[in-house]
């Protein structure tokens, strides 16, 4: 009898490890353990886009570069050591991601609530469906429970983030290793209708390409210099509506006005042109297609159950 009770025992506790491992996010995650959780990241996003409008962008940013190196795990988020170099330095990230404090002072706000329950990789999602939103944009049910990673990656961020610079076939193909697809891609990029970009990263298209509106060119060569090293001067991704979370990007698009080549090569004379030109006369369609693609790419690699942990600092690891 002892025996048969050691092996069920066993067998149980092997059954509830598997379980925990293969865990499902779900939108109703912490309706129990941290009630009026997402009140309180939308309250704090609003007040700081209050502040800073532009933020928005940088947390949206800060999101997809998490989620593209090694799953949505908030690894982004952590400081380097000096026997640790993490994402936040990567040739990629340096220089260019922002919102780090903010995710620090809703974190410091939840933790206030609830003690070690709610991740920092959780946050994150929110505080990007809460930019999107309190922008213009659409409102979804960010699906929760993702737990931080205990580490992160430079090399991997080095390599798997797409380039300013990529063309049409390089981004379908960084986003299909994410198990999203062209009309995924298509739809996150349409995040580019808030935000900046530098110099660096638009040089070569408003000095070099051909597929770019002369008069827009122009525009921009006045505050980026063809001559000029480092990242230069900041210039609207969407020069109509830079606060404003709409379908402008894609109308930007049709006139040959994308900032960066990667922008402009979603309408480079292939099949998938066809999208492009029904977001930019359809928004509705576009934020149909954004808030199901964002839910997609929310799933990508989180840890649940018994992996990885749930940080009470997001820069550092327990």
């Amino acid at each position: 009898m002892a025996a048969f009770f050691s092996i069920g025992t066993f067998l149980i506790l092997l059954l509830l490890a598997s379980a925990a491992r293969g865990q499902r996010l779900s939108h109703k995650y912490y309706s129990l353990s941290c009630p009026g959780l997402q009140p309180l990241v939308r309250d704090a996003v609003q007040q700081a886009l209050r502040r800073d409008p532009s933020l928005g962008a940088g947390i949206v940013r800060l999101f997809f570069h998490d989620c593209f190196v090694n799953g949505c795990d908030a690894s982004v988020l952590l400081d380097d050591t000096p026997s640790f170099a993490g994402e936040k330095n990567a040739p990629p990230n340096m220089n260019s991601l922002r919102g780090f404090e903010l995710v620090d002072s809703i974190k410091a706000r939840v933790e206030a609530r609830c003690r070690a329950t709610v991740s920092c990789a959780d946050i994150l999602a929110l505080a990007a469906r809460d930019s999107v939103a309190l922008l213009g944009g659409p409102y979804w049910a960010v699906y929760l429970g993702r737990r931080d990673a205990r580490t992160g990656s430079r090399q991997a961020a080095a390599a798997n983030l797409p380039s300013p610079g990529a063309g049409f076939a390089a981004l379908v193909a960084a986003f299909a290793a994410k198990g999203l697809t062209a009309r995924d891609m298509i739809a996150l990029s349409g995040a580019h209708t808030i935000g900046q970009a530098r110099c660096s990263s638009f040089r070569q298209r408003i000095y070099g390409d051909r597929n770019v509106d002369a008069s827009f060119a122009g525009v921009r060569r006045q505050t980026c210099p063809q001559q000029t090293e480092g990242g230069g001067s900041l210039a609207p991704l969407d020069a109509q509506s830079p606060a404003v979370f709409d379908n402008k990007y894609f109308q930007n698009l049709v006139a040959r006005r994308g900032l960066l080549r990667s922008d402009q090569e979603l309408l480079s004379g292939g099949p998938m042109d066809s999208v492009v030109w029904h977001y930019s006369v359809n928004q509705t369609a576009f934020f149909a297609d954004f808030a199901a693609a964002m839910v997609r790419m929310g799933g990508i690699g989180a840890l649940t159950g018994s992996r990885g942990e749930v940080r009470l600092n997001c820069r550092k690891w327990n």
